[in-house]
């Protein structure tokens, strides 16, 4: 006795591949990558200590993701490869965070399309530190491949409309660290019930422009992030001498 044939329209498959890879994405909780004076800022609610939603794929490149983990680390550690041997044949320059984000466009379109796969649920962020702020890049890559390079912060997974709208509301590039990480604090606590983030429940990091060295990536710990919420001191105002 053969099997009855169910037709689906190539709308609706898109649509129930999309709102399948949207739940997932959802259920995380939200990462953000914002830019500072002096870089680029990864921030994200993250209680493990071992498992990780920011990294570094390259000197001056980092990537954060949302969602199921054991897929966009799998992304990550793709990246990280693709980008060492693209630096190591020809020249690390060649390396940049558009051609990595491109490629992670491709890979995330193609598993989409394919109907005999379940989709990824991921989010992903690319940026790179730039030379100068204005070359600064951010790439926000959806689970279907679909790129948008933002032009200041962007928000993934969880709750993003409400922490977007929680970070837009007072949000300028060239803040210093301290106001710009306790701003992105701020916004994703609004994930959080409004209920302030400690340290330990926070995962952030920096892309450091001026950094002394080719690999501008540093992660943050728990007593770097108290200290970078820390305003730096005035300079002691020195009193004019008496005169003779």
């Amino acid at each position: 006795m053969t099997q009855p044939m169910f037709y689906v329209s190539p709308e609706q498959q898109v649509k129930d591949r999309a709102d399948f890879a949207r739940a997932g994405i959802a259920r995380g909780r939200s990462a953000l990558v914002a830019r500072y004076a002096g870089g680029i800022l990864f921030a994200a609610e993250n209680r493990s200590q071992s498992l990780h939603k920011v990294a570094e794929l390259y000197d001056r490149i980092g990537f954060a993701a949302v969602g199921r983990y054991n897929e966009f680390d799998n992304l990550r550690i793709a990246g990280i490869r693709y980008a060492d041997v693209r630096g190591y044949s020809y020249d690390r320059r060649d390396v940049t965070g558009r051609m990595l984000a491109n490629a992670y466009a491709q890979v995330l379109g193609t598993i989409f399309s394919a109907v005999t796969e379940k989709p990824y649920e991921v989010e992903l962020c690319v940026a790179e530190v730039g030379e100068t702020p204005d070359k600064d890049q951010i790439f926000h890559l959806t689970f279907d491949g679909s790129v948008a390079d933002e032009a200041g912060f962007c928000v993934m997974g969880g709750s993003a409309e409400s922490v977007a709208a929680a970070l837009g509301e007072d949000f300028a590039p060239d803040l210093p660290l301290h106001q710009a990480l306790g701003r992105a604090i701020a916004a994703l606590s609004a994930d959080n019930g409004g209920e302030d983030l400690g340290t330990d429940a926070l995962e952030v990091a920096v892309l450091e422009r001026d950094r002394p060295r080719a690999r501008k990536f540093r992660r943050l710990t728990a007593a770097d992030i108290a200290a970078a919420l820390t305003p730096p001191a005035a300079p002691a105002r020195r009193r004019p001498r008496a005169k003779q």
